[in-house]
């Protein structure tokens, strides 16, 4: 093992049973994101670092992303996230798109982070944004989607719930406690550290950075407030929103969602699991009505979330959501090879299978007939064929059912009836 090269620090190996957890999952996003109407595109992989710089914040930029110069001595960046992407890209061809936009997009990102249970430098991400609707009804829209996608992958309310927040509600809380309106852009990010700190470390935190103690006092009671969304003529629209499509139990409003990105501008939301050791963003999101113009575009309100694969994945599996049968072998029939004198014929029927559907593993040796047996039961497969000097003779192939251990031997013109008839019994 001393002298196999390791895989990065921060990156996974996806063998075929995590691939398959990616695949499945990557399946229910498109599910849920075309049900709601939205259309699926990427951006590309590297970036300048100045689309980032400006509005996500120094922390994403100077310590989280991966910067390298170019041949030409340009500063390029692994992308660390899609949005500021997204809005170059509507940016681009502003005057020819159709307005609004809902696009989504599932795909690799990179940030150089201290890798942890749940969190790593390489991960993917589904993002998800609605653009050129300036009302809470878009943000309540998205939001359904996330209930919508937790009730289809099995996670109940009790599980995870969306914890919404207005920025500008918040904002203007703290306004009213005669906060520069310059310390309160460094003030979001310390609320939205305020479940990562002891109460202790928080308040030292908060009295460091200048707030007297009355300041604090207030601040504690506006963040434990969980009526001060009734203050919001946005929350109210949006809660009322998320009632008429039905998905309310899944909802709750949270005075210290607050997001660190500096370019949310209103409504915020989180999904976090509720229980459990995770206790911890899911996913995140809210509107940002300043991108498309701090990126050369026309001013267009915008919002969206976006979510990483490692922690839903996690807590799918501690609650039991995932398939059961999830990563076996895709293929539930193998074809042995008797003999040279069998093999075009065993090649033929294997495609013949496949052409009408039928996922078909052949051998491609001649081993014995015992050893391909038990390589196909250790596959997965349910079904081996074999087409031995007897079956060459009389036009006939062999069935044997692996896990029932029960063999026929019929014609080669029922084989695909007879295959389709036995795949269609469940496993007992």
């Amino acid at each position: 093992m001393k002298n196999i090269i390791q895989p990065l620090k921060g990156t996974r190996d996806f063998y075929p049973q995590q691939m398959a957890v990616r695949n499945w999952l990557y399946g229910k996003i498109r599910k849920i994101s075309e049900a709601f109407g939205y259309q699926e595109y990427d951006g590309p992989f590297l970036e300048s670092i100045n689309l980032y710089a400006a509005k996500s914040g120094e922390e994403l930029v100077k310590e989280q992303s991966y910067v390298f110069p170019d041949h030409s001595g340009d500063l390029i960046t692994l992308r660390p996230e899609l949005t500021p992407t997204l809005a170059r890209m509507v940016a681009q061809k502003q005057a020819q798109l159709t307005f609004p936009l809902r696009w989504w997009s599932f795909g690799p990102f990179w940030r150089y982070e201290r890798p942890q249970k749940g969190r790593s430098r390489e991960f993917f991400q589904w993002n998800i944004d609605i653009i050129g609707i300036d009302s809470p009804q878009a943000d309540a829209e998205l939001i359904t989607i996330i209930a919508s996608f937790f009730k289809e992958i099995g996670l109940l309310s009790q599980h995870a719930r969306v914890m919404v927040n207005s920025r500008k509600l918040i904002d203007a809380e703290l306004a009213a406690l005669e906060i520069s309106p310059e310390k309160r852009i460094g003030l979001f990010k310390i609320i939205d550290r305020r479940s990562k700190l002891s109460p202790a470390e928080w308040e030292a935190y908060l009295l460091d950075f200048g707030l007297s103690a009355s300041q604090y006092k207030s601040l504690i009671s506006i963040l434990n407030n969980t009526s001060l969304w009734e203050k919001s003529p946005e929350l109210v629209t949006v809660f009322s929103t998320l009632k008429a499509f039905g998905v309310e139990d899944y909802v709750q409003f949270d005075p210290n969602i607050v997001r660190g990105l500096d370019y949310y501008t209103g409504i915020v939301f989180e999904g976090q699991e509720i229980q459990g050791e995770f206790r911890r963003a899911i996913l995140g999101g809210g509107r940002y009505d300043n991108l498309l113009a701090d990126v050369g575009g026309q001013p267009l309100p915008a919002t969206g979330f976006a979510m990483g694969d490692m922690v839903i994945s996690l807590i799918l599996e501690k609650y039991g959501c995932l398939p059961v049968n999830i990563g076996e072998n895709p293929a539930p029939v193998f074809i042995t090879i008797f003999d040279e004198n069998s093999r075009s014929t065993s090649y033929s029927l294997a495609m013949q299978l496949r052409q009408n559907g039928i996922n078909v593993t052949c051998n491609l040796e001649t081993e014995k007939l015992s050893k391909q047996l038990k390589y196909a039961d250790r596959l997965g497969a349910r079904i081996a064929l074999i087409v031995g000097p007897d079956e060459q003779n009389n036009h006939t192939v062999t069935i044997k059912e692996l896990k029932a251990g029960i063999q026929q031997t019929i014609n080669q013109s029922e084989l695909l009836s007879t295959i389709r008839s036995i795949l269609e019994k469940p496993l007992t």
